[in-house]
């Protein structure tokens, strides 16, 4: 089976369009939103997320917040030091295994994780403001596809439905449509 063309290519890169470019820069921008409307609960968008993700349950100890935000250990344990002294996280021994500490919030930690949906869902619908519904759940679709589909067998397949997608997302046909 003949491989399929690539999609970049290094005679006409230019890093204003390249899409790892614009992704950061998305993201910068939202970061520094989000950073701004947090200043008043003390803590920054990047330990607001790692309250959140341990509000979640789902995350237990250092090592799995250091694989989901893809970030290096040493950066979260100084991450964690600073939400521990401020009493917003502990560190509490694994009863299973005990060279391993689990995480989980304070009482104070857990209402600060609570107050953020509510800021956080503010700074995303002001910077979002010009985008249609149907343009956002486009993008996060898309989005789903590039972070669970990070294989080049996988990211071929037409037929690859991003997980928790109801429907598939529309076509860009069907939003070229809608724009104009």
């Amino acid at each position: 089976m003949k491989s399929p063309l690539p999609l970049f290519l290094a005679a006409n890169y230019r890093m204003e369009d390249s899409v790892g470019y614009l992704l950061s820069r998305a993201r910068a921008m939202l970061a520094k939103s989000l950073d701004t409307a947090l200043i008043d609960s003390g803590v920054t968008h990047a330990q607001g997320g790692v309250l959140l993700l341990l509000a979640s349950g789902n995350y237990m100890t250092a090592a799995d917040l250091v694989r989901e935000v893809y970030t290096d250990a040493a950066s979260m344990t100084r991450m964690l030091n600073r939400l521990q002294k401020r009493g917003l996280v502990e560190r509490v021994a694994n009863t299973d295994d005990r060279r391993q500490m689990r995480l989980q919030l304070t009482a104070e930690g857990a209402l600060l994780a609570a107050r953020m949906p509510p800021i956080m869902a503010a700074v995303l619908s002001e910077q979002f403001s010009g985008f249609s519904a149907e343009e956002v759940g486009f993008l996060k679709s898309l989005l789903r596809k590039l972070t669970q589909c990070n294989t080049p067998a996988c990211a071929g397949s037409a037929t690859q439905k991003p997980v928790g997608m109801a429907t598939p997302p529309a076509t860009a046909a069907t939003l070229t449509k809608k724009i104009a």
